[in-house]
């Protein structure tokens, strides 16, 4: 597969981005091809300042960058010639198989949307983050940001969403998806999470087990944890918040070393046609291999043609039970 990475985004480029793709290079196989994107000139630059061999790669010109702070549908219109716009053409014309990026994470989404498009009968795409277990296994909490007034159906699909996430690429069996809520009872919490659960309950597409404190987010309670990208967000970066206070303090071990998004690198746009990851704008070396590495195994995982599966088989039962097909 070639896999596809924008180098000019991010804090650190274009000099982080270049030694991640180098150590990633080193952890691939000869069947797969990381294509670096962005301005040439600074990429062999970089390539050479490292002592890499520029002929490992290959290379796709832009002239342009989409900037951390620009408007993404602005920029994205107005910069047909940079690093994020190329890859999404790329992508979009099978060229690349997976586009990953730690830019503009709003240009990211734009991209995907009306580049490759969501999946038929996805209603919002949605995006993860890796919930460290206490019995050394992983969670995936969702949505992280994507979808910060998210609606219940929306809310439901995120279930669907998670479940082949943590099922096709974390190896989770029949996975345990929860809601995050203020108590385990049918009846708590917002008129949000209420009506959520009450799609959710008799469902046959996810194996839900009902709501979830964050109190029990570590344990192995669940395996999904629903909720809106507001929340999902502040609990995102609160554990990070904890991550970085611990390490200040010198109190990390082993669990909490795993608290860590260098260990993640990246999170794929679930929901769109086809595998795309963004990262954090703060991503050094090490963050960026393992998001350029978990973007060859998202796409050897086949999770598009898995959503769009569940996806059809979600659409048809929808209409089944609304007496709109015989």
């Amino acid at each position: 597969m070639n896999i596809g990475f924008d180098v000019m985004g991010g804090d650190f480029a274009p000099k982080a981005t270049i030694a991640g793709a180098i150590l990633a290079q080193k952890s691939i196989s000869d069947k797969d091809r990381i294509v670096l994107i962005g301005n040439e000139q600074v990429i062999l630059k970089q390539l050479e300042s490292e002592n890499a061999d520029s002929d490992l790669f290959d290379i796709v010109h832009a002239d342009e960058v989409i900037s951390m702070g620009e408007s993404p549908t602005k920029a994205f219109a107005k910069k047909p010639t940079s690093s994020i716009a190329i890859g999404f053409k790329l992508l979009k014309t099978g060229k690349i198989h997976a586009f990953s990026s730690v830019g503009n994470t709003g240009a990211m989404l734009v991209g995907s949307v009306y580049s490759v498009n969501a999946v038929q009968g996805v209603i919002r795409p949605a995006t993860t983050s890796i919930i460290p277990k206490e019995n050394g296994g992983v969670g995936v909490l969702i949505d992280v940001g994507t979808n910060p007034d998210s609606k219940p159906d929306v809310m439901y699909q995120f279930g669907i969403l998670g479940s082949i996430y943590a099922r096709y690429v974390h190896g989770i069996s029949n996975p345990k998806v929860g809601l995050l809520n203020i108590g385990e009872e049918e009846d708590k919490g917002s008129i949000l999470c209420q009506s959520a659960y009450r799609l959710m309950k008799d469902t046959s597409d996810f194996n839900f087990v009902g709501n979830i404190e964050s109190r029990d987010f570590f344990k192995d309670k669940v395996d999904v944890v629903v909720c809106d990208g507001f929340t999902g967000n502040i609990v995102l970066k609160n554990m990070e918040a904890m991550y970085r206070l611990m390490i200040k303090r010198g109190l990390t071990d082993e669990f909490f070393a795993r608290f860590n998004y260098e260990n993640y690198g990246g999170t794929p746009i679930l929901g769109v046609n086809s595998t795309v990851l963004i990262g954090h704008g703060i991503s050094n070396h090490m963050a960026i291999k393992n998001m350029l590495l978990h973007s060859r195994d998202v796409y050897y995982a086949g999770i598009t043609e898995h959503i769009r599966e569940a996806m059809e088989q979600y659409t048809q039962g929808r209409i089944f039970s609304n007496g709109d097909a015989s």
